[in-house]
């Protein structure tokens, strides 16, 4: 018997975000399990499409084979809501949800309380949703009444990785990974690398500098209100040849989200065996392993400044957390793992 499913997607799958990773590194592994897995494009713009777009997609999705699992992003299915509920009965909708739409960060409140409500009626058509971690299985429980039952967590995998060698000459190197938007935090980041100017540090930021055109021009002129071109490098997104370089060049990874569904760069340097510093906020505890990173209140840039100028002061230290991230890489899941739990689940609802 052939194991079918179709993944539709909401824009370019290739888009270098860690929702997009996640779909195609499922994608590509529950075809290696041996799935026929078919890629449905939803078309562009979402969370905020066109109304044409909306109708071109519902009408996408009514075509699909009812008997077949329909996976769809949260990207889109979370403001779908008219096509969730004509095709309730009718099809298999699996609803696959990185975080809710309403907690991005820089949403009015009335965009936040219209994206809640939109999700909370598409979510309520899916015979099952998949989370991305128990933060946001808890979520969708307690904000968008999806029963507890009909909510399975899959995480994640990573891939093993060399651990990092580090930076040279006595300065320490900072990575940060990931897209310039609001709510990557980088704000703060740079406001508490301020109080640290003179201290021995350089921070690479890597991530997709075209997303929020707005956030990219704060980001750079934070870089030059507070004096710090000289430390500061902003290389945009990369391929995965040039972040294994970063990755092996660092010494600390720091990220201030302000909100994270799971947060697929910390793991990843916890993969690369690098200690962590970074924030409280949605799922990042999950990500971080006890003893292997600083975790701070988000929005705060002094206690991010304190945790920073701790493992930049302290060599100690930074080994001591560097020791316990790579223990920990050795329990990090494998991306085969992830999509044998994704494939149980979507032969229980099939």
């Amino acid at each position: 018997m052939v194991r079918q499913a179709v993944f539709a997607i909401p824009g370019d799958i290739a888009t270098p975000t860690g929702g997009y990773a996640y779909d195609r590194r499922i994608i590509a592994e529950l075809r290696q399990l041996g799935w026929q897995v078919d890629v449905l494009g939803l078309g562009d713009g979402f969370p905020r499409p066109a109304e044409g777009t909306k109708q071109s997609a519902g009408r996408l999705l009514q075509n699909l084979p009812g008997d077949i699992p329909a996976v769809i992003d949260g990207l889109a299915f979370g403001v779908l809501p008219e096509a969730a509920e004509a095709l309730r009965g009718s099809h298999c909708l699996v609803a696959l949800v990185h975080h809710p739409l309403a907690l991005e960060t820089g949403l009015s409140r009335g965009d936040a309380d219209t994206l809640r409500c939109c999700e909370r009626r598409a979510l309520a058509c899916a015979r099952h949703v998949i989370a991305n971690s128990e933060t946001t299985a808890r979520g969708l429980v307690s904000d968008y009444d999806v029963p507890p039952g009909r909510i399975s967590v899959v995480v994640p995998g990573c891939d093993r990785a060399a651990f990092a060698r580090g930076g040279e000459n006595g300065v320490v190197s900072l990575l940060a990974v990931g897209s310039i938007v609001p709510r990557k935090g980088y704000d703060v980041l740079l406001a508490a690398l301020a109080i640290l100017r003179d201290l021995p540090w350089t921070l690479t930021i890597a991530g997709d500098t075209t997303r929020d055109l707005a956030a990219t021009a704060q980001l750079m002129d934070d870089i030059a209100r507070f004096d710090l071109v000289s430390q500061v490098t902003v290389v945009g997104a990369v391929d995965d040849v040039r972040i294994g370089q970063l990755y092996d060049g660092a010494d600390v990874f720091v990220l201030a989200s302000r909100y994270e569904g799971y947060g697929m760069a910390f793991t990843e340097a916890i993969a690369h065996g690098l200690p962590v510093v970074g924030t409280r906020a949605g799922a990042i505890p999950e990500a971080v392993p006890e003893g292997a990173g600083l975790l701070v209140p988000p929005d705060d840039a002094p206690a991010l400044a304190g945790a920073l100028r701790l493992l930049i002061g302290q060599p100690e230290e930074r080994r001591r957390l560097a020791a316990a991230a790579r223990a920990a890489a050795t329990a990090l899941p494998a991306w085969q793992t992830s999509a044998v739990r994704f494939a149980q689940v979507l032969e229980a609802v099939s």
